[in-house]
């Protein structure tokens, strides 16, 4: 039975918005620890403390923002996956589970779920056996949005780890630049993203909806 994965886009853009939104805050907050790093903190009692503030107010919520992203997003992976088995079920090398599953997985979760976006996908064109070209359907913006999260999501961590080790004035600028660094990397991501979910999500409420031929 096929579900309208519409509602569920609203929701994931809207989040991948606030997360955008979010990475811009982090950007001006590691920007405003650089110029402090850069001034004169003689009159300052606690610069590192004063650092980190706006910077740790900042992570606060692009944790619940992400957390709340990470669910929503899986329980519309899902449901595009469930329809996909219904266009084009001989096109999916696993259950429908897997569109969750692969993303617990350690290791695997570097491939396994762009293998069920690449299904998904496929099952979800006008042709789900031609290469989707002709229609504006190819891969390219689900690799994309799947390069740009795998880097941004190294970058983030390593950057992160920079900035907490840091202890003296040049370390903090570094941490700071690399921040603004993984920030600009997460924002561009999150436009990816928001595009993959939306050409999808179109995908299949046009071949739903009988604007175009599902697969016989």
């Amino acid at each position: 039975m096929l579900r309208n994965p519409n509602g569920l886009s609203y929701a994931v853009v809207s989040l991948l918005a606030a997360l955008a939104v979010a990475d811009a805050a982090l950007f001006v907050a590691a920007f405003d620890v650089r110029l402090l790093m850069a001034g004169d903190l003689n009159d300052h009692p606690d610069p590192a403390g004063f650092a980190h503030l706006g910077v740790d107010v900042v992570a606060v919520f692009q944790l619940l923002i992400q957390l709340a992203l990470g669910v929503v997003f899986i329980i519309w992976f899902y449901r595009v996956r469930k329809n996909a088995g219904v266009f084009a079920p001989d096109l999916h090398r696993g259950g429908p589970g897997w569109a969750i599953g692969a993303w617990f997985v350690p290791i695997a979760n570097l491939w396994w779920p762009r293998s069920v976006a690449v299904g998904t996908w496929r099952a979800s064109r006008r042709d789900p056996y031609g290469d989707g070209k002709e229609a504006g359907e190819s891969f390219a913006v689900l690799n994309l949005w799947w390069i740009f999260w795998i880097v941004t999501d190294a970058g983030s961590l390593f950057a992160t780890a920079v900035y907490d080790d840091a202890d003296t004035v040049e370390e903090f600028a570094a941490g700071a630049a690399c921040l603004m660094g993984a920030a600009v990397f997460d924002i561009v991501a999150a436009l990816f993203a928001i595009l993959f979910v939306r050409r999808l999500t179109s995908m299949q409420h046009a071949k739903a909806t009988g604007m175009i031929p599902a697969a016989q």
